[in-house]
């Protein structure tokens, strides 16, 4: 569904454009597409800046002006892309909300095997195992570009990374952060084939999260939300950590303990 570097006005609910990009809502679609939306100006301007722009860009005909819009405007026509204009009325089928952003673009998806990571491009990288809630998996794409993360590993059966609430959770780190996603049995043995220390929060024989031996590159893993991590995937793991718990809570949310983890090793690589 690429463009031919035009720019086309839409009017009709009945319109194929239309059902092509409602359809990237769910998520067998975006999988047969390989196509993901991503909604809002500052969004956008995030992957511009890294060298990544929508096939499609999708725009309000009632909308503010910008000049941010209108270089972005620029650079899509230029790149070939198509631009689209279309009412609020419409906009809101494309996105489901009441109250839509003015713009939004269609973004092919990227490559998410495992050998699309270099390890040794980042010191850290995170790794979630059957994290369930895209709203976490988006704030943990945020929390690893924070903390100059390589990248997330989704382990096993996670949400899906290019959801509109996982994509909107990233405030544009989906852009800026690797993203692969693997089962454990294709995980384990690639993290062994060369350099890497898999640490986890886990009670069995841990040892305290502040100043614990971190090595780069080092791999962060949480759990799953409400179940943690399986017993043997702690035990594979070359380094396990606790915090402390000083109320009635046993647990950090999964998101949340990556990003107290993350900080933790990045404060001991870089002293």
């Amino acid at each position: 569904m690429t463009g031919s570097n035009s720019h086309r006005l839409i009017t009709g609910f009945s319109n194929p454009t239309i059902k092509f990009l409602r359809g990237l809502r769910d998520k067998k679609q975006r999988r047969l597409e390989r196509r993901f939306l991503a909604e809002g100006l500052r969004l956008l301007t995030d992957a511009r800046e890294v060298g990544l722009l929508p096939e499609m860009l999708v725009m309000a005909t009632q909308r503010d002006p910008h000049p941010l819009l209108d270089e972005l405007i620029a650079a899509v026509a230029a790149s070939g892309g198509e631009i689209l204009e279309m009412s609020g009325d419409l906009l809101t089928k494309v996105t489901g909300k009441d109250n839509p952003q003015a713009v939004c673009g269609v973004f092919a998806e990227f490559d998410t095997t495992l050998g699309a990571i270099d390890r040794r491009t980042a010191p850290i990288w995170l790794v979630a195992q059957a994290l369930r809630d895209p709203g976490n998996l988006g704030t943990m794409l945020r929390t690893g570009d924070a903390i100059g993360a390589g990248g997330l590993i989704l382990l096993d059966d996670c949400a899906d990374p290019f959801s509109a609430e996982a994509v909107r959770a990233s405030m544009g780190a989906i852009f800026t952060q690797r993203v692969a996603r693997a089962r454990w049995e294709e995980f384990e043995p690639w993290l062994r084939q060369g350099a890497g220390q898999l640490v986890a929060a886990s009670l069995r024989d841990a040892q305290p999260y502040r100043g614990a031996p971190y090595q780069a590159p080092c791999f962060i893993m949480v759990g799953n939300e409400s179940r943690g991590l399986p017993e043997a995937y702690e035990l594979a793991c070359d380094l396990r950590v606790t915090m402390p718990m000083k109320g009635r809570a046993d647990s950090l949310n999964a998101a949340i303990a990556g990003a107290v983890l993350g900080y933790e090793v990045l404060a001991k690589l870089d002293a």
